[in-house]
Order: C-alpha cells, then structure tokens, then sequence
C-alpha cells in the first residue's frame, strides 16, 4: 500500500480541495495539522480511563491531521510561498505529529506499549532515511512500502474499527470479535497495524538506505 504512487492521479482533486484555503498560511495549516495530531493523541490516551467510543474522535482526527497536511504543500505551491523554511517546520511536525498519534495508542490500553516503541521507530528510521537522501544530494525519498500517508489511513482506519467492534452489537461482543489471538498472544486490531508498522517500516528503511547507498559514489 503506498498512497504517494497516486499522488498525479489525485492531484486536480488536491488542487480544488485548496481552493477556499488559499488565503490562508502555509505555516497555519501546517500547524493545525500537528494540533490535530496531539489532539488524536490525547483523545486515544483518554480511552484509558473512558470508554473505547471516543476512537471515533480519534479516527476522525487523523483524518483531519492528514487532510491539513496535504493543503499546506499545495497551498504553498499554489500561491507561490514554498520555501526550504517551510518544507523543514513541515517535518518537524510530522515527526512530534507521529510521536503524539503513538504515544496516545500505548497508553489506550488498546495497544502493547512494545509494539507501539517499535512502531515509532520504525517510522522515525523512515522519515530519516528519506531527509538523509536529501542531504546528501539524492534528492527527497518517498518510496517504500510506508510513506506518511500510508500510515495515517491505516491509523485512521484502526481507530475507526477499535470504535466500531466496541459498539453493543447484539451478535458479537469486544472480546470475541475485536481480539485476535496468535500462539496465545492477545492483539488489538491497533496493534495490529503497528505490527504493519514495524515490518514495513524496517522494510522501507532498508530499501532507501540501500537505494541511496548505491546511490553515491564509491570510496576511493
């Protein structure tokens, strides 16, 4: 699943979706982005001590975090406000946006604390091999099997279900239908998407560091 292949087919539907956010800062979106962000993460962390229905706010949050995400750029684009300032806020976010929307899970009770440590890693290796790329004069990696978009679907979509397998259903209950066991270990449907996470995520990683080490020059 990379969404980012799609990125030229959708893009007249990105373009008219900035529209009514043209006057509005790049920076801004960027920011409320991140905000929503820490406020799916927050929400998620309240279901320790609530009730698992508020991974609906939860899911619709990611949702709105990674809609914010994708306006910005083309906002920026659109009106001509792109600058090398703006592209490194705009990481800067993503990563404390990523942090936030883990740190959240582990704390529901709904995901091992474990797997959601190695997700988080796998993410920052990630974003890490791709900026490391540039640095080196390689250009932006987005290839891999995890790119942000990727990740943010797939969160929203499990918080979405963790929401929808809590509900009172009258022919399934919460420990029957929404609990997967394997060899006697207990998994959530989150922690099953950070299991995605981690496979490939360590994946894409690889597959960059790899492509730009080829990439370079040898030594001499």
């Amino acid at each position: 699943m990379v969404l980012e292949s799609y990125r030229a087919k959708v893009q007249p539907y990105i373009a008219r979706l900035a529209r009514p956010f043209l006057g509005w800062s790049p920076g801004n979106l960027s920011l409320l982005a991140l905000l929503c962000a820490v406020a799916a993460g927050g929400t998620a962390l309240l279901v320790r001590w609530t009730t698992p229905y508020l991974f609906l706010a939860v899911a619709v949050l990611i949702f709105l975090a990674g809609l914010f995400d994708v306006l910005d750029g083309e906002v920026a684009r659109q009106t001509s406000r792109a600058s090398i300032r703006g592209d490194f806020v705009d990481h800067v976010y993503d990563r404390y946006a990523d942090v936030a929307i883990l740190l959240g899970f582990a704390v529901s009770t709904y995901a091992n604390p474990f797997l959601a440590l190695l997700a988080l890693v796998s993410l920052l290796l990630v974003s890490y091999m791709g900026t490391q790329a540039q640095a080196l004069g390689q250009g932006r990696l987005y290839a891999g099997l995890l790119s942000r978009a990727d990740r943010l679907v797939v969160l929203a979509v499990a918080a979405f279900l963790e929401f929808d397998w809590s509900l009172p259903w009258p022919w399934v209950t919460t420990a029957s239908w929404s609990r997967f066991h394997v060899g006697g270990v207990e998994f959530t449907v989150i922690d099953v998407a950070l299991v995605y996470f981690v496979i490939a995520g360590q994946w894409t990683a690889v597959a960059r560091a790899l492509r730009v080490y080829r990439a370079l020059p040898p030594a001499k």
